[in-house]
């Protein structure tokens, strides 16, 4: 038995090692060409980074969530197809976010707060509604495809006129620039490059990781649970990290909030279209697993509403709380004897301090807003 663990321990690293490199090497390119192509793009078509982050990058990147919740609802297996979906909005909010504001503390645009931040909760308040009879029909699935349509086209539409205006100010200035078909052409090359090499590089480092984790007995449950959920969100990983630091702030919130939305109102209800019987909403799900998607979806509301900033020690916040996440579905899937206890410090203890932590900084930022205001109101008197 001894031998056979070498052989394989052996076989692993010559097959799985190369991969997993070249994976996260994919990961790495296609999240630069990415972001350079999309900034790019969106400067020659006078559309903000904010908005190609919430479209164009957060469509591309949610590519893998579309492939594997339509060919598991279309393979007879619909927990896995929602399941991708939820775990990869909670993933997309509480460690994107917390990893790339712990980078470089993130920027929030006006239009995040008052638009796509209140549609994605919407969204995640939409989807419990629909599924507490069971199920998610197809006719829901139109429903929400529709929703995205409009979503789409009203972000574009405002920002094309925002632009529009802009330049009307830059070519009185003599300041404008057009640019040029090879401009546009060299741009597209950048950003399909980049959807590919994300693409395939998520897939190498799932199948990977898969290898190195059943070659060292870890169970199929829980790789499903950790490297599947985690491995199709790697994409939005990549190219949030790589905004940040390439300090394209817009993209990479636009990236994590813009990937929510279409995970709801595309990925699945894509998949619900296509289902022969719709998706089936497991009693679990209703219980756990989509409230905690709404809780952190609701968690995005005070955090950008303080400064209109991600800062370092809400990024942490939000990575501790995925971090316990994580261990509550290890434990529960596994009934670990510790569970009862686990789940008792979470409900008395975790939830009521990220609560009132929550609070406490928002009543702080409205009372030193309002500070701000009477006091520029006091001058103004004065002068």
């Amino acid at each position: 038995m001894r031998q056979c663990n070498c052989l394989l321990t052996k076989d692993m690293s010559l097959t799985l090692l190369p991969l997993f490199v070249l994976g996260l090497a994919l990961l790495v390119v296609g999240a630069d060409l990415l972001i350079r192509g999309a900034s790019r793009l969106a400067l020659a078509l006078g559309i903000s980074p904010l908005v190609v982050g919430l479209t164009v990058v957060a469509y591309s990147t949610s590519a893998p969530e579309l492939a594997v919740s339509v060919s598991s609802a279309t393979a007879g297996q619909p927990d896995l197809a929602i399941g991708n979906v939820i775990g990869s909005n909670i993933f997309n909010v509480l460690f994107i976010l917390g990893i790339a504001s712990l980078l470089v503390p993130l920027v929030v645009a006006r239009q995040l707060i008052r638009l796509d931040v209140p549609v994605m909760l919407a969204a995640s308040i939409g989807l419990y509604v629909l599924g507490v009879d069971g199920n998610i029909s197809r006719g829901d699935g139109i429903m929400l495809c529709a929703s995205m349509l409009m979503y789409t086209g009203w972000m574009l539409y405002s920002s094309r006129r925002e632009s529009r205006a802009m330049q009307t100010d830059a070519a009185a200035a003599g300041e404008l620039k057009r640019a040029t078909a090879r401009e546009y052409i060299r741009n597209l090359a950048l950003l399909g490059i980049g959807v590919g090499a994300l693409v395939l590089g998520a897939q190498w480092l799932v199948e990977s990781a898969t290898g190195f984790a059943r070659a060292f007995g870890v169970s199929d449950l829980v790789i499903g649970l950790t490297i599947v959920a985690v491995g199709t969100s790697l994409p939005e990983v990549a190219a949030s990290v790589v905004a940040s630091l390439r300090r394209e702030r817009d993209i990479a919130v636009g990236n994590a909030i813009g990937s929510n939305i279409s995970n709801i109102l595309l990925v699945l209800a894509l998949t619900a279209v296509v289902a022969p019987n719709g998706l089936p909403v497991p009693a679990s799900a209703l219980q756990f697993d989509l409230p905690v998607m709404i809780g952190a979806a609701l968690a995005c509301v005070p955090i950008f509403f303080t400064g209109k900033l991600i800062a370092r020690w809400e990024g942490a916040l939000f990575l501790m709380l995925y971090v316990l996440f994580t261990i509550y579905v290890f434990l529960s899937a596994t009934q670990a004897s510790i569970l009862p206890e686990f789940q008792a410090a979470l409900i008395f203890f975790v939830i009521p301090l990220v609560v009132a932590t929550l609070l406490g900084t928002t009543l702080r930022a409205v009372w030193l807003e309002r500070v701000s205001t009477n006091s520029a109101i006091e001058r103004h008197r004065n002068e």
